[in-house]
């Protein structure tokens, strides 16, 4: 196992960071349902101004064979050799307001030795707490509001917004061993799991990056401009419900979904404990498959002129 300081570097020129900011992190990884943890380290790089205040060591944290970092070929050479970043960043909100930032691949390597750099650097710049994000796919309709299943220490949060609260045992993540070492070590801590529908998991979903906005800004009262991805979410689900109006079999599976999320969140649930899920005690073909619906948009969009395409969109 590498020594810590052999996986990470100061940054000798970097500004000083004040006491009692609130950390935010966003790692790509395991799991991202509708884009939405990609869409979030691009917003924070390109709409925001980051300053690095530590960088990973990619050579000691990252398997460049599983995640290729990207060449520029410029005709007859090589113009630009362009790796993965993970970095903890010093940035400003809309309204000016600092906060730290640790965006990027989740690492491959070396847990353990990560968790505890980033545990001795929040208790450098005595940090106010930490929130971070995921997202899965879920059997929810695309027309009722994102839920979100809340974890960590803060039990306002969990009241106020977790929808879904399972016993279950999953696949690990850094996030999940951050969130747990922080929460031992005695750090405000909270973890948002955004439910993403099932049928648009696997393209870019504004409609999950605006409730993944939303949720960081509760909880950690900073605000972030978001007029550009609502036109970006309304010009997408004007495209998903054009196509669903036009298919009978995905309205049908659409309102089925919709039936079920509507009697989950009422309380009025047949299928089984309400902890069990949305998808808890559902007969095989009761709903359609993430294939099922990713297929028929793929196949709609597929005949569409580029210059419309909605969803997934390049």
């Amino acid at each position: 196992m590498p020594r810590t300081f052999d996986i990470f570097e100061r940054v000798s020129n970097a500004p000083v960071v004040p006491p009692r900011l609130p950390l935010i992190v966003v790692l790509t990884g395991f799991s991202d349902a509708g884009g939405t943890v990609g869409s979030i380290v691009e917003y924070t790089r390109e709409d925001l101004v980051a300053h690095p205040v530590a960088i990973f060591r990619n050579d000691a944290l990252l398997d460049y064979r599983a995640r290729r970092p990207i060449i520029t070929f410029d005709q007859d050479h090589i113009s630009e050799f362009r790796p993965p970043r993970l970095e903890l960043s010093l940035v400003h909100d809309a309204l000016g307001q600092p906060f730290l930032l640790l965006s990027g691949y989740e690492p491959d390597f070396a847990w353990e030795s990560f968790i505890e750099v980033v545990i001795q650097l929040a208790g450098e710049f005595d940090i106010q707490g930490m929130t971070w994000l995921h997202a899965i796919a879920m059997p929810v309709p695309h027309t009722r509001q994102l839920g979100t299943t809340v974890s960590g220490t803060r039990n306002d949060l969990i009241q106020a917004h977790s929808v879904w609260k399972p016993h279950t045992q999953a696949p690990g993540t850094a996030g999940h061993l951050l969130e747990l070492r922080m929460s031992e070590g005695g750090f405000p801590v909270t973890g948002f799991v955004l439910l993403v529908p099932h049928y648009l998991a696997e393209t870019d979903y504004p409609g999950a990056t605006l409730a993944a906005l939303d949720k960081l800004m509760t909880a950690t009262g900073l605000v972030f401009s978001l007029d550009s991805v609502r036109e970006e979410n309304r010009e997408y689900l004007a495209k998903v419900d054009e196509q669903i109006t036009r298919n009978d079999e995905l309205r049908r599976m659409v309102e089925s979904l919709e039936e079920r999320y509507d009697a989950y969140m009422a309380g009025d649930w047949r299928g089984g404990p309400v902890n069990e899920g949305f998808g808890a005690g559902l007969e095989e073909g009761d709903i359609p498959t993430a294939d099922e619906l990713a297929a028929e948009l793929e196949r709609y969009l597929a005949n569409r002129p580029e210059d419309e395409q909605g969803p997934g969109k390049s």
